[in-house]
């Protein structure tokens, strides 16, 4: 503890509340990075107490500190690393017996920790009581006991920990699991190596590093390479190693473990007296209902439905008014700042880019704050365990697998990485190739855009429609990439079903907003860029050439209608319908040509030079070129389709005649956008390459090879998939 400021990591398995808790206790004061040198999701968060400035490290949910995952390493990391001075360990109150094996190991690497029983009051409910002194006492640490979901225990919480750093706490006290004598006597001679080098002894716990030799921790034997005594040290290791499993004819993993278990076994005999239940368990009661073998997979449908029908029809009223402010902020811009090229850029670039893709906003809040409503509440526990079957028979996954297709649905991008829970390394690699193929959020915008054009009465169905078309590929995927790549059977696990919980308003925010502000960073940084990228394509080289025979065009049009519109009032009287016919034959013809001056100065720039290369291969999927040139952009971030339409189809020369709405243009014939078309064009946004970043992060966590591989994969999908769909529903007149 340095200038009255604390620093605390949270640990805690999946499932165990712990995000919750951190959410408690930092509410909006977090930021969140990636671990140093790993794209492990790092969040910190900061809150005052008793004086003290206090740090919290919302850890990596992890079941031990072993070394079988890169979360459990980071964990362990900055535990040794950082020497926080004091862990939080958050358990399920209700699940005592497997949530204390990670606090055995924080115990044994010497950390200074504070418990929270955290959903003591659905412990209770079971029947237990658990006596906090005695638990603590064998422990070695203080006790509390939380509801993190109700903010019930979270003051005393942090109060406990505070004691604890400051060691003042009475019940921190240094203690060992007693192995047995056999066990002892070997952790002792490896102790003995290891403080032949002082300097090992400063930086780790030398009976703990002992333990983890005997374990064959191979991030340990890593740790310890550039130490003078390493071979002694390794060396004993392996020859206590040998000895014990020769002695109980297992291995040492299971043994120690085997242990641990039974000292957790021990202490909750001494410190949980159970009761008569105070009321039935309503999760086994209700998930004879939801993961029925009959009506679970339906149920699931439902939920989907019922989620991207609220995504679309609740979305639509802010979308409106996002988007009236939007058109009202470019016209005020537009106003203040001179004539010229930096006005165009601001108001259609900038504004109409960024504008066009921040609009969806609304439906992107909704989507989040469902698929946080299904986390909080245990629900999409049950959705991996009702695919699980379906996952098995169709690409050899199994439900756990699911979990990182379903947070896809959010972004790809810490779906792939949530694929490092996976222990196979088979399952994460064929788990990280099929994730794309999920409709992540930044596709969304698109969906909505087009949805409501062209399918308003329906949008949510064909939301729908698209997911599970996405799904249906991932599934496909994975059956051809097992049969090719991976005929290795996938790993055995065992699926847990956390009880049901009434998911907090407050929670759902948090976690609503946490994923929702990554949008939002997408508006200012990549989408802001590539927008003006686009705009300074889509206006250089200029075209002077086509300003002169557009301008003598639009001045014929008008001395034309100025003659005969003198004639007409003279005939039918100023204002009459027959005057008024005409006038709005007049702006129309003079509207058309002002379009096909700026297609035609369009397809003189940049962009248009690549949208004519790029046209030949669109063409046969019913696609325009402007569609093409969106389709190419959206490589950097999806949401730059929606941007790029904007900026390519956005005009401002004349407000009073030109309709400025993207909707409204998109619409117009000569672009030959129909419903079928805009089906067609939705599809290929759901199947063709993954974003950039996507790619990034598939190269870091499987391999330059499958990244690329992957690229090449899902565009030929995607193009086969659209010219077999859309030439087949010419052929049945759709």
């Amino acid at each position: 503890m340095k200038n009255n400021e604390i620093v605390i990591g949270l640990v805690g398995n999946p499932n165990s509340g712990k995000t919750t808790i951190f959410n408690a206790l930092t509410g909006a004061r977090q930021k969140v990075a990636n671990w140093s040198g790993v794209t492990v999701e790092k969040r910190e968060g900061v809150l005052k107490q008793n004086g003290h400035t206090i740090k919290i490290v919302d850890l990596p949910g992890i079941y031990s500190l072993s070394s079988y995952s890169i979360e459990e390493i980071v964990a362990r990391n900055f535990i040794i690393n950082e020497n926080p001075d004091v862990i939080i360990n958050v358990v399920d109150a209700g699940n005592l017996d497997r949530n204390l094996y990670l606090t055995t190991q924080l115990i044994e690497m010497g950390a200074k920790v504070c418990l929270a029983l955290n959903m003591i009051d659905e412990a209770k409910s079971k029947g237990l009581i658990i006596k906090t002194d005695i638990l603590g006492t064998l422990l070695g640490m203080p006790v509390v006991e939380t509801v993190a979901r109700k903010s019930i225990g979270i003051k005393e919480l942090i109060d406990s920990a505070i004691t604890v750093a400051e060691k003042r706490s009475q019940k921190t006290r240094h203690l060992h699991l007693d192995y047995s004598h056999d066990i002892e006597n070997e952790i002792s001679k490896i102790q003995s190596c290891i403080w032949s080098n002082h300097l090992i002894g400063e930086k780790y716990s030398t009976r703990w590093l002992s333990i983890r030799l005997l374990e064959n921790d191979n991030d340990i034997i890593d740790k310890l390479k550039d130490y003078p005594n390493y071979n002694e040290i390794i060396n004993q290791g392996l020859q206590s190693r040998r000895l014990l499993e020769k002695k109980f004819n297992d291995d040492v993993e299971t043994i120690l473990s085997d242990m641990r278990y039974g000292f957790i076994s021990g202490a909750l005999k001494e410190s949980i007296k159970k009761t008569a239940l105070k009321r039935i368990d309503i999760s086994k009661h209700i998930d004879k209902i939801t993961i029925n073998k009959f009506l679970g997979f339906p149920i699931l449908l439902i939920f989907m439905w019922l989620l991207f029908q609220l995504t679309f029809t609740l979305g639509e009223y802010p979308m409106r008014l996002i988007e009236i402010g939007v058109e009202k902020l470019g016209l005020l811009i537009e106003n203040i700042l001179p004539a010229g090229s930096f006005n165009d850029m601001i108001t259609d670039g900038i504004i109409g880019g960024v504008g066009g893709v921040i609009i969806f906003l609304p439906n992107i809040l909704i989507l989040f704050m469902g698929i946080s409503f299904m986390e909080d509440t245990g629900y999409m526990a049950r959705a991996a365990f009702i695919m699980d079957k379906i996952m098995h028979k169709m690409g050899g996954l199994h439900g756990k697998s699911f979990i990182p297709l379903v947070i896809g649905f959010g972004c790809n991008l810490p779906a792939i990485m949530a694929t490092r829970t996976l222990e196979n390394r088979r399952d994460r690699i064929l788990s990280i190739l099929i994730n794309p193929f999920m409709s992540c959020s930044a596709r969304l915008p698109v969906y909505v855009l087009f949805c409501g054009i062209f399918f308003k009465e329906s949008a949510g169905n064909i939301i729908l429609s698209l997911y599970l078309i996405g799904m249906f590929f991932a599934f496909l995927s994975a059956r051809l990439f097992k049969y090719f790549f991976f005929k290795e059977e996938s790993a055995p696990f065992v699926m847990e079903l956390p009880p049901y919980r009434i998911a907090t308003f407050k929670t759902i925010i948090l976690h609503m907003w946490d994923r929702s502000s990554q949008y939002l960073k997408k508006m200012g940084g990549i989408i802001l860029i590539a927008s003006i990228i686009i705009w300074i394509l889509g206006e250089y080289p200029k075209s002077p050439e086509i300003n002169a025979k557009y301008n003598t065009l639009i001045n014929e049009l008008e001395e034309s209608y100025s003659i005969h519109i003198k004639d007409m009032e003279k005939e039918f009287g100023q204002g009459s319908e027959q005057v008024n016919m005409f006038l709005l034959q007049y702006k129309t013809e003079k509207q058309n040509l002002l379009l096909k001056e700026k297609e035609e100065k369009i397809r003189h720039t940049f962009i248009g030079i690549i949208g004519g290369l790029i046209y030949p291969v669109i063409k046969p999927l019913g696609f325009n070129w402007q569609m093409g040139i969106s389709l190419t952009t959206g490589f950097v971030a999806k949401e730059i389709v929606v941007s790029t339409l904007g900026v390519l189809f956005h005009t401002s020369e004349d407000p009073e005649i030109i309709e400025t709405s993207l909707e409204e243009m998109l619409k117009r014939e000569e672009y030959g956008i129909t419903p079928l078309v805009a089906y067609t064009f939705m599809l290929f946004v759901l199947l063709y390459i993954p974003c950039l970043a996507t790619i990034i992060v598939i190269s870091k966590e499987a391999g330059l090879s499958w990244a690329l591989f992957s690229l090449f994969y899902q565009l030929t999908i995607a193009w086969i998939t659209c010219f077999l769909f859309y030439n087949t529903s010419l052929l049945l007149g759709f």
